[in-house]
């Protein structure tokens, strides 16, 4: 635990932090637009059939909204098919004093010539480009879903490779392979390009996230990094404000995607400044290179004197317990291999698998709560600035678990309560909605802070790459979850609101970690949690011990 003193001697909170924290939520603010962005650059606008080519020959006279009146059929709800049109014209329609027609007489064929959409909001979407509605309105989805798939997988592999090669390398490497591939994707010839390269980024974004965590973590001394942990949460909320506004004024799926990608290449160049964690060199006996940068830091903080007091030596002496105990390597087969660690990974997986899969089923479908979609946007990013305030009181002054299972059980309340309320109540739905997307932003923001503090140094990212999995496939589910919903309207919505729920109790069962230093080694983790049983035995013990005499006195 001697790490943070040695943090406080080379500046503490000083402006080598402050620095690095501004550096990384810079990127970690453009993050929301590619996580977020297919719903804007997959969004559906209105669609029909496209009328038959010789019709437009035979009906020059006709208006167009005539045109489509008899080429068009209507629907239960009397709008226009989007799947279907009429094999023959029906000049009957045109006629309001005609007899109608026996509906079951009319033949109906499918869009064989493709379709026309309503290009006033949207004027060119992945949608529009390559005809996904109708038979191909699945693959939507799918490149959603392969996107999160590719975040998925980049949780396992960066999240391992950091561990092994250092935090530094893998978020520079990470910065450039998003920069690369998603301004590839601007440039997508055809849908499976636009996939292959959309699973690439997500890839990167995996990186990106686990390495800025664990950069800011490692390097914030223990009274910072509640805020800190917040500052970074708001970035990520403030980007998608930004997603909002730039998707707003640059409505070509192309140009928007390129928009959003080109950014990277700056954070990219300006990566090369960051410091490796000590941390992480301490533990991986790499004391020359740990002293190095720790000596960079006092020297940018200001504190040069106490800086060139430290050497391996010094080092070594203040940290050798850690040292003796930490292996040079560790897999994830460590996350389990203790009681204690069982118990923190199994719980926090249920955490972040419940928190994604809940949030993106609401984040994920805002094109379904009708309306102006660019004001939804913003209405759904402008409930995480107080909730994150909130949180971040709560995670200072009450506790890390007692946020975490508060904010996570009443996003799934929320969720579940909408059930009861009538369809044609969307203002109340609505509202609801809104409310569980800030509780689960209150738990997002307070889990990536949990973990970071739960897991060693020597696990941090295997432990937060396994976290990442569980997130990603629940973010991967929560699609295929609304299918229900075809055959019990309120199923999805019950499996949603469920989830958190049970994930909010088994986040009780996590050791509290408010004003606790990071731990080092699995068996720091493994003392700590026997110590508080031995501390709950003795309370218990001594409770007991002076209950008859309290009781002898009171009678």
């Amino acid at each position: 635990m001697s790490f943070t003193e040695l943090l406080e001697q080379v500046g503490g909170m000083g402006r080598f932090q402050i620095i690095n924290m501004l550096l990384l939520a810079i990127s970690v603010l453009m993050m929301a637009s590619h996580n977020l962005l297919q719903n804007f650059t997959a969004a559906t606008p209105e669609h029909h059939c496209l009328v038959h080519h010789n019709a437009i020959q035979e009906t020059q006279n006709l208006t167009y909204e005539d045109l489509i009146k008899v080429s068009i059929p209507m629907n239960e709800k009397q709008q226009r098919e989007e799947c279907l049109r009429f094999a023959n014209l029906q000049w009957w329609l045109l006629n309001p004093n005609a007899t109608k027609v026996n509906r079951t007489e009319i033949k109906t064929e499918m869009c064989t010539d493709g379709w026309t959409y309503d290009r006033s909001i949207f004027p060119n979407t992945i949608v529009t480009e390559w005809d996904l509605v109708c038979a191909s309105r699945t693959s939507k989805q799918m490149a959603q879903s392969l996107y999160m798939a590719g975040v998925l997988l980049g949780g396992i592999v960066f999240g391992a490779l950091s561990d092994r090669f250092g935090r530094r390398s893998l978020i520079i490497w990470c910065y450039l392979q998003m920069a690369a591939m998603s301004s590839a994707t601007a440039f997508s010839p055809n849908f499976s390009f636009y996939c292959a390269f959309r699973f690439l980024t997500g890839m990167a974004f995996s990186g990106i996230v686990l390495n800025s965590v664990s950069l800011t973590t490692e390097w914030t001394p223990t009274n910072r990094r509640a805020v800190v942990g917040t500052f970074i949460g708001y970035s990520y909320t403030i980007g998608q404000f930004v997603l909002a506004g730039v998707a707003y004024v640059i409505r070509d799926w192309r140009w928007l995607q390129l928009t959003v990608s080109l950014p990277y290449f700056i954070f990219f160049f300006y990566s090369w400044w960051f410091a490796e964690s000590a941390r992480w060199l301490v533990m991986s006996r790499k004391l020359d290179q740990a002293v190095k940068q720790l000596k960079r830091v006092a020297r940018i903080n200001g504190k040069k004197e106490a800086g060139d007091k430290l050497n391996i030596e010094t080092l070594r002496s203040k940290m050798k317990e850690e040292i003796a105990v930490s292996k040079s390597t560790h897999t994830a087969v460590d996350l389990v291999r203790t009681p204690t660690m069982r118990r923190i990974s199994f719980c926090l997986c249920l955490v972040w698998f419940s928190t994604s899969f809940a949030y993106y089923g609401l984040a994920m479908d805002l094109q379904n709560f009708g309306g102006n979609i660019y004001l939804i946007q913003l209405i759904f990013a402008a409930v995480d600035l107080p909730a994150k305030l909130i949180s971040l009181f709560t995670i200072c002054y009450i506790g890390r678990r007692f946020t975490q299972a508060v904010a996570i059980i009443l996003a799934g309340m929320a969720i579940l309560a909408n059930i009861f309320i009538p369809q044609d109540m969307q203002t109340l739905r609505t509202v609801f909605a809104v409310f569980g997307k800030g509780c689960l932003a209150s738990s997002f923001h307070c889990v990536y802070l949990y973990t970071g503090e739960l897991y060693p140094t020597v696990l941090r990212q295997t432990g937060m790459g396994l976290s990442n999995t569980l997130a990603r496939i629940g973010a991967i589910v929560a699609p295929l979850v609304k299918m229900a919903g075809e055959y019990i309207s309120f199923l999805p919505m019950v499996i949603y609101g469920v989830a958190p729920i049970v994930s909010g109790i088994a986040a009780s069962f996590l050791p509290e970690t408010l004003n606790v230093p990071l731990w080092e080694t699995i068996e720091q983790v493994e003392m700590q949690s026997r110590l508080r049983k031995d501390e709950k035995k003795q309370t218990t013990a001594l409770l007991s011990s002076t209950k008859p005499e309290t009781e002898k006195v009171t009678s």
